[in-house]
């Protein structure tokens, strides 16, 4: 009886899935292409800011529960406990349910821009959401923003490809899906536009501006009407500036620069030492996940996102962190304080780097917002204990804080310096982000070139550079340049029927399939040409005898870029092209110089 209900609940679910894909078929063929657009952006919008939901709703009340356990039920420290169960559930998640991979970071949107057309896998819908929610919801010392960032791209991505939209418009919703996201994420749509441009988007035309607006705004605005503003980061004091200041907050954007480099570098470090563990993921996850433990238990504000320890931090009563630490005795101490700050600084690309390395999933968009709060705090505070000044904003220093350290890891200055405004309710701080995040970003930038999240992939060539001339073949959709309409034979068929398909056809090369349309062999019209002018040969010639092996194949989420290196490699003029493991058609390689001519054309008139 449980498995008909199962069985009739999943039937109708697919029902109404069915009617909806079916009224957004109707609206393709009714609005104009710009307008369905717009329609797409606000359901892409929609659907990401539901995931932001769950999340952000799931990652705050284990914190509550956390607490809860600390204080009302007199278990000191059991929030150290939680990041194993969580980290461990998401490594058992990943090779149970995900097939042992989980692409993270929002890296993997940017390659998946420069190599891949904008395609992102279907799995990213839903992947992200439940890995990210058991590691940082359970306390893991990481983001839920990159996870976010990425389930948008997904949907937007998946729903590009759904209704069979152009490569430049599968791209557009997939940099609406991120500007929701971060929208969605923060209630501050100006910055999810500014991350989009700034990060995904290398060239964007004013045209594409108005979805990815529409989208921020969608998703801000279904955010704001679901969640309260204790889960959503917000600050409620008004914050004013004044110029005197301005000298400490040029030291603030130097040292957020050297922080970003430091905290980049030794995350990579930590993530490089857990790659080693490769044929044994539940004792890396074990022994990660117990390191961070130990870390969590001497420093509780390194449990989850940290947001909440941030609006601690910028009241008038910081002290309040050290309760439920070992300090907990010696809060009224400001210099204790200070050291506590301090080292928390340097142990949060440990905790973030122990959190993923070992096997979580989540992004470093909060860690970076954590460590500048803690950075300003820091800042204005020694300079207050040492006497040289007692009129530092302690407040606006560790606010602003964040803008440098996410301007230095993520080399975004305008989206740190507007999400700071919006998530603050004004731009009275504006001059000091303006100061701190230019400045952070030009030392950052200095001693890493690219940011922390693309680094490594730059290396490779595997993003958008500022080279135009190299962007060119990687910005063709050479999916639309397969050859689809393919005629197919099998082992089974005579060469007599071959015969009769290439009198009918405008087709030189036959691909072998089996009856589950895998791809055994091809079939060359250039090499039977003798053979089918022999009558004696065409009856009693099997297809196996003539069908010979393709030296390599495409496969269908292969990049421009790794398509022409095998033409190259093989020096063939035309490749088959394989999806999911079945035959889908062939690719010419003089298909895409052709498109690569007329791209060229395209920027030089531009």
């Amino acid at each position: 009886m449980p498995n008909r209900v199962s069985v009739n609940f999943q039937l109708f679910v697919r029902k109404i899935i069915r009617r909806f894909e079916s009224i957004f078929f109707l609206a393709k063929e009714l609005l104009s292409e710009r307008n369905f657009i717009y329609l797409s952006c606000v359901v892409t919008a929609i659907s990401c800011a539901f995931a932001v939901i769950i999340l952000k709703s799931f990652a705050h009340n284990v914190f509550l529960l956390a607490n809860y356990l600390n204080t009302f039920l007199k278990l000191p420290y059991s929030n150290s406990i939680l990041p194993i169960i969580g980290i461990l559930l998401t490594v058992f998640v990943i090779r149970r349910f995900l097939d042992g991979k989980l692409e993270k970071g929002s890296s993997h949107i940017l390659h998946s821009v420069a190599k891949k057309g904008g395609i992102v896998p279907k799995k990213q819908m839903y992947a992200q959401i439940i890995t990210s929610s058991l590691t940082v919801g359970l306390g893991g010392s990481a983001g839920l923003e990159s996870p976010i960032v990425i389930t948008g791209a997904a949907f937007g991505s998946n729903f590009a490809q759904k209704y069979k939209l152009s490569q430049k418009d599968r791209i557009l919703l997939l940099a609406c899906g991120v500007a929701a996201g971060i929208g969605a994420a923060f209630n501050a749509p100006i910055a999810g536009v500014l991350f989009a441009i700034e990060v995904v988007l290398t060239d964007v035309s004013i045209s594409a501006f108005i979805p990815i607006m529409i989208s921020a705004a969608t998703g801000a605005l279904v955010s704001q009407m679901v969640l309260s503003r204790d889960i959503l980061l917000s600050f409620e004091q008004e914050q004013t500036f004044n110029f005197h200041n301005t000298p400490y907050y040029i030291l603030l954007g130097i040292l957020a620069g050297f922080v970003s480099v430091y905290h980049a570098r030794n995350f990579r470090r930590v993530e490089h030492f857990f790659s080693r563990f490769k044929n044994s993921p539940y004792k890396k996850a074990l022994f990660g996940a117990t390191l961070l433990a130990i870390l969590i238990f001497f420093f509780p504000t390194l449990f989850g996102e940290g947001y909440e320890s941030i609006r601690t931090l910028s009241t008038n009563h910081p002290e309040i962190l050290l309760d439920n630490t070992i300090l907990k005795n010696h809060k009224n101490s400001e210099w204790i304080l200070l050291a506590f700050i301090g080292i928390t600084v340097l142990l949060k690309s440990f905790a973030t780097g122990l959190t993923l390395g070992s096997g979580g999933n989540g992004g470093n968009f909060a860690p970076s917002l954590f460590v500048g709060s803690y950075l300003g705090f820091f800042v204005a505070k020694s300079i207050h204990l040492l006497g040289i000044s007692n009129a530092l904003p302690i407040g606006n220093f560790t606010i602003v804080g964040m803008a440098g350290i996410l301007s230095g890891l993520f080399h975004a200055p305008l989206t740190a310096i507007f999400l700071i405004g919006e998530i603050t309710g004004g731009y009275d701080l504006m001059v000091p982000l303006m100061i701190v995040s230019s400045i952070s970003f030009a030392v950052s930038k200095r001693f890493e070139k690219h940011s922390m999240d693309v680094k490594n992939l730059a290396d490779k060539g595997e993003v958008f550079t500022s080279n135009k001339d190299k962007n060119i073949l990687q910005s063709i959709d050479f999916l639309a340049l397969i050859k689809t309409d393919i005629k197919t034979i099998t082992i089974e068929n005579s060469l007599e029927n071959l015969v009769d398909h290439l009198s009918t056809l405008n087709q030189e090369l036959f691909p072998v399939v089996d009856e589950k349309e895998k791809l055994i062999g091809i079939v060359d019209f250039n090499d039977i040409r003798t053979t089918i002018f022999n009558t004696f040969k065409v009856k009693y010639t099997s297809v196996n005898e003539i069908l010979k092996q393709p030296i390599d194949v495409v496969q269908y989420d292969d990049g421009v870029e790794v398509v022409m290196e095998k033409f190259e490699t093989t020096n063939q003029a035309t490749l088959a092209v394989i999806k999911y493991g079945k035959f889908f058609g062939f690719i010419s390689k003089i298909d895409i110089l052709e498109e690569y001519r007329e791209k060229l054309k395209e920027m030089i008139i531009e």
